[in-house]
């Protein structure tokens, strides 16, 4: 008897540190968790992410494909679980990795240091740069259970994306012209240059785009992209001299037309300034004429004989200050 009760106080004395002492577990700050109860995780009702704001970046015939259940979170804390479930927990801290990475094969891409692209022009770039990227708690459903490897899914996406725009990116015009025809001499040295060469002075843009595009990835698979760095964009090494001299040519005649363009702008200055100064001149001469002409009107106004005393007066005084005067006699 004695030895049937000690079986039993084991027993259960092992079933408490077994499965109930053992079901406690922590959640870090760092941390979120999802409890599955037979393999099955715990949902809110029958909410999905196609009712979250998450899936407004996805296009509508996207959504009921990448509709996932809305799961229970587990915030960080002191908790516990009954025998037949399980914790799985994911980081949910943001992370960098370089965007040449393969999470599959690492040695690709050079050692996941030089993403290959391919430009419009056919000219094959190396590219280099981070992304930062973080697990999305709206979607931990899609990054715990939806795909097996959710970071190769997000670098697989990234990278076509980023090959796409890079084969079809062509610089915005310049605003206000329609054809090349219709550019200054400096745009349209621009216009004609190598498609790297647009690429490297709009690294901005491409950033943005790249940012733009790749928001549904929360959605698709429960990681967010925080930003996209592209830092280097570099031709093959047997094109790059012939890069350098068609970058020196065209710097050269866009230093030759901006010297010859200031050159023109100093001269219409000068003949603008100088017609300014002639102006000036002939309306000091027309001036007191135009006063003389006020005077005569206002002395013809006073009667016939202002007029002529007018003129006898005028001629008085230049007969008084000439030394030598020729008078008509009427014979």
């Amino acid at each position: 008897m004695s030895i049937a009760l000690g079986c039993l106080f084991g027993f259960v004395a092992w079933f408490v540190v077994r499965y109930l002492v053992a079901g406690f577990y922590t959640i870090d700050q760092n941390e979120r968790a999802v409890v599955t109860s037979f393999g099955r995780a715990q949902r809110l009702g029958n909410a999905t992410t196609a009712d979250d704001p998450i899936s407004e970046s996805l296009r509508p015939d996207e959504q009921p494909r990448y509709a996932c259940p809305q799961v229970q979170v587990i915030g960080p804390g002191f908790h516990w679980k009954w025998p037949w479930q399980k914790v799985h927990r994911v980081s949910i801290a943001t992370e960098t990795l370089n965007m040449a990475f393969d999470p599959e094969t690492p040695m690709a891409n050079q050692g996941g240091t030089i993403l290959d692209a391919v430009t419009k022009d056919q000219l094959n770039i190396g590219l280099t740069g981070q992304i930062r990227f973080r697990v999305s708690e709206r979607n931990l459903y899609a990054y715990l259970f939806g795909v097996k490897n959710p970071i190769a899914h997000v670098m697989g996406y990234f990278v076509s994306v980023l090959r796409e725009r890079i084969a079809t990116f062509e610089a915005p015009k310049p605003s206000g012209t329609a054809a090349v025809s219709e550019l200054s001499s400096s745009e349209a040295v621009a216009a004609y240059g190598v498609s790297i060469n647009d690429l490297r002075k709009n690294l901005r843009d491409l950033n943005e785009h790249m940012d733009t595009e790749c928001r549904s990835s929360a959605a698709r698979y429960g990681i967010v992209l925080d930003a996209s760095l592209i830092t280097g964009i570099d031709p093959p090494q047997e094109v790059e001299s012939a890069l350098a001299a068609i970058n020196t040519a065209h710097n050269q005649v866009s230093s030759d037309i901006s010297l010859a363009q200031a050159a023109a702008d100093q001269k219409i200055v000068q003949s603008k300034r100088a017609v300014e100064i002639e102006t000036l001149k002939a309306q000091a001469e027309v001036e007191p004429l135009d006063r003389l002409a006020a005077q005569l009107t206002e002395l013809k106004k006073n009667g016939p004989d202002a007029l002529p005393a007018y003129v006898r007066n005028v001629r008085l005084e230049l007969f008084r200050q000439a030394s030598r005067a020729f008078v008509e006699v009427k014979s």
